[in-house]
């Protein structure tokens, strides 16, 4: 599995990516090989200001449909319309052209709630 280090994780599988206080969101790589194939990402928040472990949107696979939660208490400023027409993109690029939204946040102290890549590791290894 993929476990980039520059970002930090849930226990839900999401993902962010900090810039100052904004930050891009997705789904880890373990999530979507848990999924398996992606067919549909819905994402209808944006312009709302969302708690830290909010449903922010849906994704669904052939199998299977999962609420994405939110990493962090943010506002969705923009959802990543390229999933609309090409949401496989999450499967073969979760960390880049798979992302899902991108964030203002709210609270930057709770980025210390998140989860480390070396402990995203252990916890998907079990």
């Amino acid at each position: 599995m993929n476990i980039p280090e520059n970002l930090l994780y849930t226990s839900d599988h999401e993902w962010i990516l900090i810039n100052g206080n904004e930050g891009i969101v997705g789904v880890t790589d373990f999530a979507q090989h848990e999924l398996g194939d992606i067919v549909f990402v819905e994402v209808d928040t944006v312009g709302e200001t969302l708690a830290m472990g909010e449903t922010f949107g849906s994704i669904e696979a052939v199998k299977t449909v999962s609420d994405m939660l939110m990493p962090v208490d943010a506002e969705i400023t923009e959802f990543n319309d390229a999933l609309a027409s090409q949401p496989e993109l999450i499967n073969k690029d979760p960390y880049g052209e798979g992302w899902i939204v991108k964030v203002t946040i709210k609270d930057p102290a709770q980025l210390g709630e998140l989860i480390t890549p070396a402990n995203y590791k252990k916890l998907i290894e079990g």
